[in-house]
């Protein structure tokens, strides 16, 4: 008996150890064919510029292209339900934004869960929003702002990049704070809410600061404040909201998922050279030019990051009262 026992236990040794191998060959040898990193946003904001900056990054770290698909649609649930379907093997990629931890409380979605469905990868870097204005309204401060929303209640535009991003429940925890009544305007994304910005169909928004800084500084937009706990290096002379309304703070951040069963050694990979790329001088260069601060992690530190903001944002979303069925 004891023979048999010890072979028998020897052949589940050896069976136990084969998806292990295969599994671990599988991370040594990924990619063996393009990789998809699907954002669910337009071309032209910061979370398609950040995706193609690491897209190039890891194209040319690890020999495979990685190609950028823009899926935007139902504020970002129709690329993350494309990466949850998508099989689990590293080859479709989903560039996670703080939008997906808003939509946690935003959807009533039985089937789909983003924390049940996506697994965190990589952070990549955190960027504030700016409330901003088109030169032809007549307001230079924040209170200048609310005095002017105060004397037309409900007719002065507030646009965001799509109802229950970062951007709308920005404005939301303003309104709410400032105690007044502004019209929200959702737009599919910041590239087509900026181009109406700039033609000045709108008259104001909170933005990604990456997206509108450029429109800033050549005086084509103007900045009221920023959404940070402190004033921003870029823009030292634009105020903090917290300086008119105590308390406010509100910030965006993006990185990298995928399908929640990815084998980890491959997260583990890319993690890695995500990381790798995000302490390049040239990488952080650019992302500094974008405004946006790197902040790197392993795919647990992301997930952390990832429960905070569900939780922040649940809060605001009953205050408001902003739900989506």
């Amino acid at each position: 008996m004891k023979p048999s026992r010890r072979k028998f236990l020897k052949f589940l040794g050896g069976v136990a150890a084969v998806p292990i191998t295969a599994r671990s060959a599988q991370a040594e040898n990924y990619p063996t064919k393009p990789v998809r990193i699907i954002v669910g946003f337009p071309a032209g904001g910061v979370s398609d510029l950040g995706a193609r900056l690491m897209a190039q990054w890891l194209s040319d770290r690890l020999g495979q292209p990685f190609i950028v698909e823009n899926m935007p649609g139902a504020s970002t649930q129709v690329a993350a339900d494309a990466v949850a379907r998508a099989a689990a093997d590293g080859y479709t990629l989903l560039m996670v934004s703080s939008t997906n931890t808003i939509n946690e409380s935003l959807y009533d979605r039985p089937n789909y869960s983003f924390v049940r469905n996506i697994a965190p990868v990589a952070s990549i870097v955190r960027f504030p929003l700016v409330l901003e204005v088109i030169p032809a309204v007549p307001v230079k401060t924040v209170p200048d702002l609310i005095a002017y929303a105060e004397a037309k209640p409900g007719m002065v535009t507030l646009a965001s990049f799509g109802t229950g991003t970062g951007s709308h429940l920005a404005g939301e925890q303003f309104k709410m704070m400032a105690r007044i009544n502004m019209l929200h305007v959702p737009y599919r994304g910041s590239g087509p809410m900026l181009n109406d910005l700039l033609g000045g169909q709108i008259e104001a928004a909170f933005d990604n600061l990456p997206s509108s800084i450029q429109y800033i500084k050549a005086g084509k937009l103007r900045a009221l404040a920023v959404t940070t706990e402190r004033r921003l290096e870029m823009l030292p002379d634009v105020p903090t909201l917290a300086e008119f309304l105590p308390g406010y703070e509100a910030s965006s951040w993006i990185g990298i998922g995928a399908p929640k069963d990815t084998p980890k050694d491959v997260i583990e990979k890319l993690s890695n050279e995500i990381d790798s790329g995000l302490r390049d001088p040239k990488i952080k260069g650019r992302f500094a030019d974008l405004s946006a601060v790197v902040f790197t992690g392993s795919p647990a530190d992301f997930g952390k990051v990832i429960a905070a903001d569900i939780e922040k944002w649940r809060k605001v979303m009953r205050a408001a009262g902003v739900k989506i069925n």
